[in-house]
């Protein structure tokens, strides 16, 4: 018998969904947009084996619903289906199972999503899942983000959504892949449409690929508006419910008007962290850890050692090869064979050196 799966979030991916993917008019290159759907492909595949039970949704409006009448922060679709926009005309499959339930599970976290009933699902929402490969029949959990009518939410406000998404849906016992939709740099509208951010798109995917998803909360409202990343916001509300960690994949496609870039994470698989260049104490090894110690602080105990190195060493239950490394002194190995803590190899070998100097 396999144990039961985990439930909570276990994939995310973070892509674009700029409407030339279906348009696919002169101005666009052909071959770089055959090659970002191509990640998106990849990416989906990957995630599509986590065995899923729900798919949700973040993307934003294009002033196509939330303008006058209401614009909520964060806003649900908790209807069975939706009809879909442009060239995704037609109906696509929604996850009633999802809906209200999610929409209670979030007021629990303190969040009072907004729910529609009625609106079509733009195509930021279906090009990134037909692109990733879900179809039309494929139950899809939508959230709309307000990323372009001010006061949108804060960068801060959206990594806590995100955060409390992640614990609702590990509550409610599912197993959700979260799709960010959004382009990095572009301004839709604008006199600066063809002067897409490509430096600042860089810094922030190199965040991104490094697993620092943490730094993007430095950006702020002014300099999300002023680089032409409204659209971060999804993302952000995928950084909060993942936290920090590597994706498994990334691409970077700067083209003329947006940069493209899609990053996927399996979150099912375990975090390996890097090793530190201070390490934590390890449990496992408190008598050396103590022994560096005094030798560190404690001169008398350190001319003790330095009288007889071999028998200042029983006062301490250390292994063969701990005592064997303390007597022979070498910090350097101490620090990296036994990971001790830096301060206190070359504390002790400091206050040794210093004592044979005086002697």
């Amino acid at each position: 018998m396999h144990p039961p799966l985990t439930p909570g979030i276990v994939g995310v991916a973070c892509v674009p969904h700029a409407p030339q993917f279906l348009s696919q008019p002169d101005t666009e290159d052909l071959e770089q947009v055959r090659r970002v759907r191509l990640s998106m492909e990849q990416a989906g595949q990957r995630l599509r084996a986590l065995q899923p039970d729900c798919i949700i949704v973040l993307a934003n409006d294009h002033g196509d619903h939330f303008v006058t009448h209401s614009v909520p922060a964060f806003c649900l679709h908790a209807a069975a289906s939706a009809d879909g926009m442009h060239k995704h005309r037609g109906e696509w499959t929604l996850d009633p199972s999802m809906g209200y339930r999610l929409v209670r599970a979030m007021e629990e976290e303190s969040f009072d999503l907004a729910y529609t009933l009625s609106a079509k699902l733009p195509t930021a929402f279906t090009i990134p899942y037909e692109f990733m490969g879900f179809g039309r029949d494929v139950p899809m959990t939508p959230i709309f983000v307000n990323a372009y009518i001010p006061p949108q939410p804060s960068a801060l406000r959206c990594h806590a959504f995100g955060q409390a998404l992640a614990r609702a849906v590990s509550r409610m016992g599912r197993r959700a892949l979260l799709i960010a939709s959004g382009g990095l740099s572009h301004y839709p509208g604008t006199e600066h449409y063809s002067h897409p951010d490509v430096d600042t798109d860089r810094q922030l995917y190199e965040q991104m690929r490094a697993g620092n998803l943490t730094g993007l909360l430095a950006l702020d409202e002014q300099a999300l508006d002023r680089s032409g990343n409204l659209e971060l916001r999804a993302p952000l509300i995928a950084a909060g419910a993942m936290g920090n960690r590597k994706p498994f994949m990334a691409t970077f496609e700067p083209s003329w008007h947006h940069t493209y870039s899609v990053i996927a994470w399996d979150l099912t698989e375990d975090r390996q962290p890097e090793a530190l260049i201070y390490p934590e104490l390890s449990p496992q090894r408190v008598p050396l850890v103590e022994a560096l110690y005094r030798l560190r602080s404690d001169p008398d105990a350190a001319r003790r050692y330095l009288a007889d190195p071999a028998a200042w060493c029983d006062g301490y239950a250390l292994n063969p090869d701990e005592r064997a490394a303390l007597i022979e002194m070498n910090p350097e190995r101490l620090r990296d064979e036994f990971s001790i803590h830096a301060l206190l190899t070359s504390g002790a070998a400091t206050q040794l050196r210093i004592l044979r100097e005086r002697a």
